[in-house]
């Protein structure tokens, strides 16, 4: 299942911009995985490797975040790196998994991304304001 059947255009734009406002208010980095196929493995140990995959884990304060989502197993996954783990903790993660879970039982796809982009993005920028005006990693949803 490729992005634009999993996504219209003008939801995989949404997207796209919702991860452009929430990281013009922090250093951290958000990334959106489609995987497209079937996915055999718990959805966490598959997001967890696309993380390091996708160099992630290479952002100089360890603030990154991957929202995994794998449509065709109807599964999906939120991975953040250690600095952003510490300081959110498991009930930030739980909520927002919660939330994501609710919307995508509505089959409001974009919606529960997007609300889950904002959410993150409010943590990222309470806990690791913009310092410069460049983002490390491109802001396109990534598939495969």
């Amino acid at each position: 299942m490729r992005t634009k059947e999993f996504l219209s255009k003008l939801e995989h734009d949404r997207i796209v911009q919702a991860i452009r406002d929430a990281e013009s208010k922090t250093s951290g980095e958000i990334r959106v995985f489609i995987q497209r196929g079937k996915l055999n493995v718990d959805p966490l140990n598959a997001a967890q490797k696309k993380f390091h995959r996708l160099g992630m884990h290479k952002t100089p304060e360890r603030n990154a975040v991957l929202i995994f989502v794998a449509p065709r197993a109807h599964k999906f996954a939120v991975v953040g790196d250690k600095a952003i783990h510490e300081k959110c903790g498991e009930p930030f993660w739980q909520k927002l998994v919660d939330g994501m879970r609710e919307h995508f039982r509505n089959e409001k796809f974009s919606h529960a991304l997007v609300e889950a982009i904002e959410e993150t993005g409010k943590v990222l920028a309470a806990h690791f304001p913009r310092r410069s005006t460049s983002s490390e990693l491109p802001d396109e949803i990534v598939e495969c």
